[in-house]
């Protein structure tokens, strides 16, 4: 049965609501409509302002490889906070992070939007540097979107950067340390095993970041955000499905895949595209330390890959009960 929402509800509810809506067109046509409107202006009596962007978007082109350009006007901007709190989304610190050190996070699940990655780390709502102070966050996105016009720009003013190694070598060389950068180890991939109460992790052959890692001597940081599968139903996908071989090819045809998923409606709690409102709390785990070494052996890389698997159950296990996750459910790699 349908349950539909009264008209008549308070003001925070309709703006947490409203931040959502903003959010989600944002991420579903923000990228095309920048890019029809840098075109469009070529036939307008403002072509000269396509024709200025080009020729800034051409000397800004390595921007997202060397660290973004991110802006705490946009990361503190108020409707990220009605976002958050629409879910709600937090933040957990179980460990301090250093200043003087760079650190390399890997961000799980990937969910279908990455909506805790997104809010806790691209925006000021869960007050990520009030409580990791020194700290500077970047998340990182495939290099296509930074590619498009406009879209580039708006997305790097809130510490989206390129998902390149050189953006990696460019951030974690720096001495003076402070960086952070979250990289969803699943990749858009795993959004399609992103279904409620679902916790396969796409990571056994995920090992580039930990190379990364020994190569720069960076800290790798585990973190797992609760509740992140469960903001959107998805149509049943399993591994042999027809949808999940469309699915597949999809993938390697457009280097993305297309999850067919669902949340609630606006004035109904059935069906529509706005996220449940179901909690998601990211807990940030301990530090791995890593010693330096720029010429790593593979038998060296998968030493500290099962170091990393092994602390990321543990920072599952020891905090699954606090958010109704059964002692029988247990974390699976793929």
């Amino acid at each position: 049965m349908v349950s539909y929402v009264s008209l008549l509800v308070p003001q925070e509810p309709c703006l947490q609501t409203l931040a959502v809506i903003v959010w989600i067109l944002g991420f579903l046509v923000l990228s095309p409509v920048c890019t029809i409107i840098f075109i469009s202006l070529f036939f307008t009596r403002f072509w000269l302002l396509s024709i200025l962007y080009s020729a800034w978007w051409y000397l800004d082109r390595d921007t997202p490889r060397k660290g973004g350009r991110q802006t705490k006007t946009m990361k503190q901007w108020c409707m990220w906070k009605y976002l958050a709190d629409y879910f709600p989304i937090s933040l957990i610190k179980t460990a301090e992070l250093d200043p003087t050190q760079n650190y390399i996070a890997g961000f799980h699940p990937h969910g279908i939007l990455a909506t805790g990655a997104f809010t806790n780390f691209c925006t000021e709502a869960t007050n990520f540097s009030s409580m990791f102070p020194g700290i500077r966050s970047h998340l990182m996105m495939l290099t296509f979107w930074l590619r498009l016009p406009f879209f580039r720009d708006i997305v790097m003013s809130m510490g989206l950067v390129s998902s390149d190694k050189e953006c990696v070598s460019h951030l974690m060389s720096k001495k003076e340390g402070g960086n952070l950068l979250v990289i969803t180890v699943g990749g858009a991939k795993e959004t399609l095993d992103s279904h409620p109460g679902d916790y396969k992790l796409l990571l056994k052959n995920r090992k580039g970041f930990v190379k990364l890692a020994l190569i720069h001597g960076a800290a790798i940081v585990p973190m797992f955000s609760f509740g992140e599968n469960e903001i959107f139903d998805q149509l049943d996908n399993c591994q042999g499905s027809w949808l999940r071989s469309i699915q597949n090819r999809l993938q390697k045809i457009m280097g993305f895949p297309l999850p067919l998923f669902h949340g609630q409606g606006i004035f109904q709690d059935k069906f529509g595209l706005l996220p449940y409102c179901h909690p998601i709390t990211t807990v940030v785990g301990k530090p791995i330390d890593v010693k330096q070494n720029t010429n790593p052996t593979q038998e060296e890389v998968d030493h500290l890959h099962q170091h990393y698997i092994t602390e990321l159950c543990s920072l599952f296990e020891a905090h699954k009960t606090k958010y109704n996750i059964t002692p029988e459910q247990h974390l699976k790699f793929q």
